[in-house]
């Protein structure tokens, strides 16, 4: 799984390397190191938003370095391993 952090001057100015570290934490932590790679990308257009942009799967996020573990829960952890049983 991908995931791309916006660290063009906007988002850079909303925390984007908070939100990097978070990412690195949580994928670290969780044993993701294989299986999730973290990309960079300067400006992906979404800067009106008020947050960093991160995207994954196709879709758009805009996030604060408070809002990447409910993130990363949702969009890493249950895509990569889903419940069984539900």
């Amino acid at each position: 799984m991908e995931i791309t952090v916006c660290i063009g001057s906007s988002c850079h100015l909303h925390g984007s390397r908070d939100v990097i570290q978070v990412l690195e934490k949580l994928v670290s932590a969780y044993g993701l190191a294989g299986q999730v790679e973290l990309k960079g990308s300067f400006c992906m257009g979404e800067c009106t938003k008020g947050g960093v942009c991160v995207s994954t799967g196709g879709q758009k996020f805009s996030l604060t370095p408070a809002d990447v573990p409910a993130f990363f829960k949702q969009e890493v952890l249950e895509k990569l391993a889903p419940v069984q049983g539900e």
